[in-house]
């Protein structure tokens, strides 16, 4: 139980709407920022407007799953005015407050490190990577069947990377019937997909195989789908990067090349936004309670 702590939850997609229902469930006092176009009931959740007329006395400041960006802005699609992280606002905490998000930028790192403050970032839990990478694949295999004239099944799918998402990506769409490939680096990983039934193949021999794929799904953050893999595809392939900004995909070069390409974020969020509040919500008390 959180005991009345007090937390500031700044922005946040559906996933959130969970989360705040399960801070108050266990305890928490929240104080909302980015919500104004919600209609809040719980008499333990104040909406505010202005951050700095309560900040000094939090014990946690909640940022989104994507933290801030470089301008120091927070997404916030319920509310009517912008939303935005300051260096001076997180100085303005107690000593003692901890700023939990998703995922990390420099300049949020920096502006933490500058107030002497905690920063937790969520999904460098393995546990949670891995939960979330559920609704992730789900939200693939569903951008997959939007985006496709053929079935899944017995479509050859390419799957760049081998981590907590990617292998929860090749398992679904092998389990759907698909004619699944991972493109993996380390020697573990050609082991581990050979454990999974799954045929592996070198990140670097990718050129070699890119006109055989009907459907690329990258999970690795850095530029893996160059020219020199798009323009070897079929005029028909789709491409779904799940990378975090900017992917792992020359979405440019892919566009003139009349190349179909998804850059799906936040999938999660999208798909199945309950369970995936209800996720972030179980890790977010299990740090807060620690």
């Amino acid at each position: 139980m959180l005991n009345g702590m007090k937390i500031l939850l700044v922005g946040g997609d559906a996933r959130y709407l969970e989360v705040i229902e399960r801070l108050v469930r266990n305890g928490a006092q929240l104080y909302l920022a980015g919500f104004s176009e919600i209609d809040i009931k719980q008499t333990e959740v104040s909406k505010i407007d202005d951050m700095l007329e309560c900040v000094e006395t939090m014990d946690a400041i909640v940022l989104p799953v994507a933290g801030i960006d470089q301008d120091g802005k927070v997404e916030a699609p319920y509310s009517d005015k912008e939303v935005k992280i300051t260096e001076s606002l997180i100085k303005k905490t107690p000593n003692h407050c901890v700023i939990y998000t998703g995922t990390a930028s420099s300049l949020l790192k920096n502006m933490v490190e500058a107030a002497d403050r905690k920063l937790v970032t969520l999904f460098s839990r393995d546990d949670l990577a891995i939960y979330n990478s559920i609704p992730t694949a789900e939200g693939a295999l569903k951008l997959a069947i939007e985006n496709t004239k053929e079935t899944v099944h017995g479509a050859n799918v390419l799957v760049l990377g081998f981590g907590r998402v990617g292998m929860t990506v090749a398992r679904l769409f092998s389990k759907v019937g698909a004619n699944v490939t991972v493109a993996v680096r380390k020697k573990s990983a050609h082991a581990r997909s050979f454990e999974f039934g799954i045929k592996s193949i070198e990140v670097d021999d990718l050129a070699s195989h890119t006109k055989e794929a009907d459907i690329f799904i990258n999970t690795i953050p850095g530029m893996v789908l160059t020219k020199e893999n798009i323009v070897k595809m079929k005029p028909s392939a789709l491409i779904i990067d799940l990378a975090s900004k900017p992917g792992g995909t020359d979405f440019e070069f892919a566009k003139k090349q009349g190349i179909l390409t998804l850059h799906a974020l936040g999938l999660p969020g999208k798909t199945a936004p309950k369970t995936a509040g209800k996720i972030i919500a179980t890790i977010l008390v299990d740090e807060l309670s620690s």
